[in-house]
């Protein structure tokens, strides 16, 4: 199931969309990498291509650290 998550980024409040075991792969990885889930996604947001998606970047992100492991 999709669901709709707030955060702040940078200051500033957005949501985005994203599957359930994308948020907990999420939540996982911030743990492992001893991260706020809300420092994880901003990493992830300064990283990805201006015109990309938040959601998408963030699902890439995931899917690549799992291959790693």
């Amino acid at each position: 199931m999709i669901r709709k998550h707030s955060i702040t980024l940078h200051g500033h409040r957005t949501s985005l969309s994203l599957e359930d075991a994308f948020w907990a792969e999420l939540k996982a990885i911030a743990e492992a990498r001893d991260l706020s889930v809300a420092a994880l996604i901003a990493e992830i947001d300064d990283a990805r291509e201006p015109d990309s998606n938040l959601s998408s970047a963030l699902r890439i992100y995931v899917l690549n650290w799992l291959k790693t492991r």
